[in-house]
């Protein structure tokens, strides 16, 4: 009841398949509020395109299964993509980011994404794979909070059962999986699941390093892509985002 009343009280100020382990239905009776933002950002030479990976099939076959998955009345059928100057910005609370490891932020660009993420913004970076992308990434989120660190988050952390419960994490692959029987790439062997918190501990990125929700959402009616990829893959989107609504 928590959960519903926080939901409808955030959404509303915003306003001025199956998967395993379904969570008790919920009746909601919102016009359609949330949606599905993905991040636009630079880059050199083919980097510049970096961020459009999985773009848009990604994009609408994980809208697809939120609607399904779940009764909330408030998603947006429509997902978009923004630049991070856009003033925009500021009217979504949800951004997605895929590709992060070739991903660079101007000053003013980082100072932007600040803003919007300490006003209670939410940012999901994915499909980023190894030690030299993860350094890239790094150096760019350390523009935006040299102050914070990421941590990795432990699997009792709320973000892991505030809509499904999540007991455990695994390495989700991209569809690379099904040619090569490798869950890892670019020398990622072990999925990491962090974030960056604030002060107040709110999450304010969630990092899906060495995992691949994107590719998951994306393949999941491919009978080769193994389901319990694709399950959880869904599990911690549709969680990511009931997370970012209600803190």
């Amino acid at each position: 009841m928590r959960a519903r009343l926080l939901l409808w009280i955030v959404f509303v100020g915003f306003s001025a398949a199956r998967v395993d382990d379904r969570p008790h239905e919920r009746q909601y009776s919102i016009r359609p509020e949330f949606t599905f933002l993905r991040l636009i950002y630079s880059g050199e030479g083919w980097m510049g395109s970096a961020w459009a990976v999985d773009y848009p099939k990604a994009d609408r076959q994980f809208l697809y299964g939120l609607r399904k998955l779940t009764d909330f009345g408030f998603v947006n059928t429509e997902h978009r993509t923004l630049q991070v100057l856009e003033p925009e910005l500021f009217h979504y609370p949800f951004l997605y980011a895929v590709e992060v490891g070739y991903m660079y932020l101007s000053d003013q660009e980082a100072a932007q994404l600040r803003e919007y993420l300490l006003r209670g913004g939410f940012l999901v970076v994915d499909d980023f794979h190894g030690e030299y992308e993860w350094q890239n990434f790094y150096r760019q989120i350390k523009k935006v909070f040299p102050e914070y660190e990421p941590v990795e988050l432990s699997i009792t952390h709320p973000i892991f059962h505030c809509y499904y419960d999540i007991k455990k994490l695994i390495q989700i692959p991209g569809l690379q999986f099904v040619y090569s029987g490798r869950t890892w790439e670019k020398g990622g062997y072990k999925p990491r699941y962090m974030g960056i918190q604030d002060e107040n501990g709110r999450l304010m990125v969630m990092i899906n390093h060495n995992v691949d929700l994107g590719d998951a959402w994306e393949w999941a009616e491919v009978e080769a892509y193994p389901r319990e990829y694709a399950n959880l893959a869904f599990q911690l989107g549709i969680n990511y985002i009931v997370y970012s609504m209600t803190h």
